[in-house]
């Protein structure tokens, strides 16, 4: 599965291409979708162009959105968008339209009753476990674990060698996650050599412009769309050729 993450807590100095309204959302998804994006991640914006977890913000976002493209639609919860756990709490549960799933970083205050309303609400559960941190292990003793939708296990390590040396490091820790699905990603100068891995795994994935603003030759992405585009075929080309797996060939490079 593909997902695309359409703008994650980046600003307009990021470029044209980050959508940052609904309606830049909306028309971003849909091309993302268009592309081959079968999941989608995005974070809603004030006016000014910051992370919220706002319910007049989220309504417009997500019905913007939902008219545009049929896939399901989730949203973050990072701390960033709202640093007090208390209300964070007031916040979703002030939601009136809710997305089809959020993504909780493990590692951070309040993960736990965060994700336990989520789910009382009927929100689908990303686990987000961040290499270079604790979350791994505060993750295998949540009694919440085998409830989440998936496991989205971040590599934080943004360069290019280190960051799927740093990814099987993360995979090693997550281990059976409860017997979740696992999503694998990367960022920046890790995304797209993560996203490979991913490939040569058999494991979930995503990109888009949160994650990364240059294909894999080093250009700029004009959009989501096209990042989606180029994953696909990264994805593809990594999966049918090399592996992880018993009978990888010798030689073969991340």
């Amino acid at each position: 599965m593909m997902q695309v993450c359409l703008n994650g807590s980046r600003t307009a100095a990021d470029g044209v291409a980050v959508p940052l309204t609904p309606e830049s959302m909306a028309g971003s998804a849909a091309g993302a979708v268009a592309a081959g994006a079968r999941d989608l991640h995005v974070h809603p914006k004030t006016p000014c162009g910051q992370d919220t977890l706002s319910p007049r913000v989220l309504a417009v976002t997500l019905s913007a959105i939902r008219a545009r493209v049929p896939v399901p639609v989730g949203v973050t919860t990072g701390a960033w968008a709202e640093p007090d756990p208390a209300a964070r709490l007031e916040r979703i549960r002030a939601w009136t339209v809710l997305p089809d799933h959020a993504s909780v970083n493990w590692h951070e205050p309040g993960a736990e009753e965060t994700a336990a309303l989520l789910m009382e609400r009927g929100v689908g559960v990303e686990a987000g476990i961040w290499s270079g941190t604790d979350g791994a292990e505060r993750f295998a003793a949540s009694p919440l674990g085998p409830k989440v939708l998936r496991v989205l296990a971040e590599v934080t390590d943004t360069d290019p060698q280190g960051a799927v040396s740093s990814a099987h490091a993360l995979l090693s820790g997550i281990g059976t996650a409860h017997g979740r699905p696992v999503l694998l990603h990367g960022e920046d100068g890790g995304a797209w050599p993560v996203l490979r891995l991913a490939g040569r795994l058999g494991l979930a994935t995503r990109i888009g412009l949160e994650d990364v603003l240059v294909l894999p030759g080093g250009e700029p992405a004009r959009s989501n769309g096209e990042l989606v585009a180029a994953g696909l075929a990264e994805y593809e080309t990594a999966r049918s050729g090399v592996t992880d797996r018993p009978g990888r060939p010798s030689g073969a490079s991340p």
